[in-house]
């Protein structure tokens, strides 16, 4: 049981990464699908395409990864620490490299922290 609370934070990183590579390389990315959504009649979903291309451009995915990596920072949280990592990775996944490298970063090394402590604050024994 203790074995999958560890690893199931690390595999919703690497499904959010996946994901992000999914609506990137599925919907943004090929022509067929840009075709699609400048036609009169535009199915629906392109609505949440043009948001996603929107995001992007605007570096909102980068932001919004560095503003939760530097939340994680301050609190002691385990699901900050996820987010953080996923973030960076749907952030990576969508054109903001630096940001997103960064986040995913300090993402993952918080989340080793705070599943090596325990999650919670360290004990202090004195030296002898």
């Amino acid at each position: 049981m203790m074995r999958m609370r560890t690893l199931v934070p690390w595999l919703l990183v690497a499904l959010a990464g996946v994901g992000a590579a999914w609506l990137r390389y599925g919907l943004i990315e090929p022509p067929a699908m840009a075709e699609l959504c400048t036609a009169a009649q535009a199915p629906a979903w392109c609505a949440l395409r043009q948001a996603l291309v929107t995001g992007f451009l605007h570096d909102m995915y980068g932001i919004a990864a560095i503003a939760v990596a530097a939340l994680s920072l301050l609190r002691r949280s385990r699901t900050l620490a996820w987010l953080a990592a996923a973030l960076g990775a749907f952030a990576l996944q969508f054109y903001n490299y630096e940001p997103g490298a960064l986040a995913l970063l300090v993402g993952c090394l918080r989340l080793v922290h705070l599943q090596g402590a325990g999650g919670t604050p360290a004990a202090v024994t004195p030296a002898r």
